[in-house]
């Protein structure tokens, strides 16, 4: 009995210490390679975007309490280029709002987290797509690398347009006409800005090697050629 209890406390110790451990260059704080900067150590127009940037009404959050450390992720890491959080922040808060709705949003934020491997932008975007209706067959299309024929035309069409974006860089004329048909000429324009908002998101995330919270199961698996 003793010997097995030793044989679990081991495994959870060594589980826990794995779970700790961080890339080269990473800092523990901000998960990432860039240091976080706090709200004190900034001028006040810097405060002014700090707050813009993470929600806060001069420097406290909705309940009042006051935050000094950013929100981890792109908030963080966007904040090193002051002049572009602002925004760079700004355009995802009105792209949310797409008139294409809040299901295809979402589907244009996996897109382009599974064509960057980016793990922290699509697990925070899966959960936030299956709120927001998606299918968990449509994200598994989309996670897994799947063909797509079997999926209703909108998500269909929709992830095809995002995957020819960042694998072929063009659209020939008889796709775009079809994108446009389904989702409008603006809703066409919002899920392409979409796409595009979270590559380069993705890329921001890739550069710094941001990392989940210990708290946080990772939800994307490695890329695999389509089937």
């Amino acid at each position: 009995m003793l010997r097995r209890f030793v044989f679990l406390l081991f495994t959870v110790l060594t589980v826990v210490s794995a779970q700790k451990a961080l890339p080269a260059g990473v800092d523990p704080q901000s998960l990432s390679r860039l240091p976080l900067i706090t709200r004190d150590k900034l001028d006040a127009e810097g405060q002014r975007i700090f707050d813009s940037v993470n929600g806060l009404n001069n420097g406290k959050d909705k309940d009042g309490k006051a935050q000094n450390t950013p929100r981890l992720g792109p908030p963080s890491n966007s904040l090193y280029a002051l002049a572009s959080s602002e925004p760079y922040d700004r355009l995802n808060v009105l792209l949310r709002k797409t008139v294409a709705g809040p299901q295809y949003f979402e589907i244009c934020t996996l897109i382009a987290a599974r064509e960057f491997d980016q793990q922290y932008e699509w697990t925070g975007h899966e959960v936030a797509a299956r709120r927001a209706g998606v299918d968990q067959g449509v994200i598994d299309a989309i996670k897994f690398n799947r063909d797509i024929a079997g999926l209703p035309e909108k998500e269909r069409v929709l992830i095809q347009y995002g995957r020819d974006l960042l694998r072929k860089h063009k659209i020939d004329l008889a796709e775009f006409n079809q994108v446009v048909e389904l989702f409008g000429k603006q809703g066409m324009v919002e899920l392409t800005m979409t796409v595009g908002d979270y590559a380069m998101t993705a890329l921001l995330l890739n550069a710094v090697d941001q990392q989940l919270p210990a708290d946080r199961v990772a939800l994307l698996p490695q890329k695999l050629p389509e089937k």
